[in-house]
């Protein structure tokens, strides 16, 4: 793989004005490669090449888009095991979960170029007599990818392989704390027959790459994922332009376990939804809200757990939680175990760094216990190892606690009541709900978004993604009378 650049700009690899070191934080003596950044000039011409090469992908077809993306995805799904040890190597999530990312980001293109055959339109009655009404799906334009560290092939996958399908082109910012990532993706993209420009990828700090990207009027569309502040920055940069929006953000998620639950099963699914992938996913269970009379059982059985998890090299066959991404994430995670601590949160499990054999970012899975929902470890996305147990009194008391947030991505009980279950999929103010299941863990083929702080804008996922990626056309045609 090319490991000393990271842009490919207008059908052709490019150097930048400067690069970045990107290491591996199992291992900080491991150096992956270094990675070109990005100049503003840079950004112009990627938008520029995408805006000439979107006309001719549309104009290609529908069976050209299906192939190339079925190649794809393919490619992707044959090289999981190669891919995902680069992305362990320079994400430090365990290797299951990094060949499994790399697999599904496959899936996401494969699905995608069955949609690329499926865009069919509408014939409607006028109510004019003599006129006939077509509706049909047409691209939007230049979208703008914007994609997050925890999942950087997944996440800029489900945005990446919609675009195309529908006819898009692409100019991809990735986060810069996993760039070979995103080179392995860009190498198996560009190597398709597809017009230059039509896929730009530009790397670079968001303050200037990201911000050069959302404000440049050649825009049509900005798909993001990251955090709310930047979130709304990015808003008023789309307002200013009428830029078409969708946005993933943060999330809060709480998992209910109800004193019917059964416990064996609630304990297995809230330590994997709190602490797989380092509880680096918007999809994390941060706020345990748990029944009074199965608290304190649920409490020393989840310690356990947690105590039981092994962190270590995400390449170590062994290791089942690696270290989290980087030294200011694990510095900002140690910050909320203090935080919690001052607010009068108990530690029952966790909460400090820990020395493996080699130089690396690792943390302990972290349970508190005596939270309340107004502290601020249930009010912000910690993105971290880092889980909350709320007692409450009661099912209605647990669901008032769980709707209690500016957030509203994935939420989950834990019951054997079939009433309960359903009271929670109607009242419960979420856009993903988990019945007997971890809060983590979606399918492709299905809408994927929250409420709230969490998302902005149409659906991510499944046929769904058309709202985003396609503009509606209707036309009225005067039929006449035949002679």
């Amino acid at each position: 793989m090319t490991l000393q650049t990271g842009n490919y700009i207008a059908g052709c690899w490019q150097a930048g004005a400067s690069s970045l070191e990107n290491r591996n934080p199992s291992d900080t003596s491991d150096i992956i490669g270094h990675y070109a950044q990005a100049t503003a000039a840079q950004v112009d011409e990627a938008v520029t090449a995408a805006r000439q090469a979107q006309p001719l992908w549309w104009a290609a077809g529908i069976q050209k888009r299906h192939d190339v993306l079925m190649a794809i995805g393919t490619e992707l799904m044959a090289r999981s095991g190669e891919i995902g040890t680069l992305l362990a190597r320079e994400e430090g999530k365990t290797m299951p979960e990094a060949k499994g990312e790399v697999y599904r980001a496959g899936q996401f293109f494969t699905y995608y170029a069955a949609e690329a055959l499926r865009v069919i339109g509408d014939h409607a009655q006028s109510v004019r007599p003599g006129i006939e009404i077509d509706v049909r799906r047409e691209p939007v334009g230049v979208v703008a990818v914007i994609s997050p560290w925890n999942f950087p092939l997944a996440t800029p996958s489900w945005k990446i392989a919609p675009a195309l399908a529908y006819g898009n082109s692409v100019v991809w910012k990735p986060a810069n704390l996993t760039p070979a990532s995103a080179v392995a993706l860009t190498e198996i993209i560009t190597r398709q027959d597809i017009p230059q420009g039509l896929f730009n990828l530009v790397a670079g700090p968001g303050r200037d790459v990201g911000q050069r990207l959302v404000d440049h009027p050649g825009i049509d569309a900005i798909s993001f994922t990251g955090s709310v502040s930047v979130g709304r920055g990015i808003a008023v940069s789309a307002v200013a332009n009428m830029t078409k929006l969708q946005m993933e953000m943060g999330s809060k998620n709480p998992m209910l376990i109800m004193d019917d639950a059964d416990m064996s099963l609630a304990v297995t699914h809230a330590a994997n939804a709190a602490f797989g992938g380092t509880g680096q996913k918007c999809t994390a269970a941060s706020r345990l809200i748990v029944h009074a009379a199965v608290h304190d059982e649920f409490a020393e059985r989840l310690v356990k757990a947690a105590l039981a998890f092994k962190v270590g090299h995400a390449l170590d066959a062994g290791s089942q939680i690696g270290p989290v991404v980087s030294a200011d994430q694990l510095a900002q995670n140690l910050d909320y175990v203090a935080k919690g601590r001052a607010e009068g949160a108990e530690v029952l499990a966790g909460g400090h760094r820990l020395e493996r054999a080699t130089e690396g970012y690792f943390m302990a899975p972290t349970v508190f216990a005596g939270t309340r929902n107004d502290m601020q470890i249930n009010r912000e996305e910690m993105f971290a190892p880092i889980t909350c147990l709320i007692k409450v009194d009661s099912y209605a008391e647990a669901l008032a606690v769980a709707n209690d947030s500016a957030f509203g991505l994935t939420a989950g009980i834990m019951t054997r009541s079939l009433a309960r279950a359903s009271h929670f999929r109607a009242t419960m103010r979420a856009g993903c709900i988990m019945v007997n299941l971890p809060t983590a863990g979606t399918d492709y083929h299905v809408p994927f978004g929250g409420r709230g702080a969490s998302s902005y804008g149409p659906r991510e996922q499944g046929s769904y993604a058309a709202e985003f990626y396609t503009s509606v056309k209707t036309s009225y045609v005067a039929a006449g009378v035949p002679e």
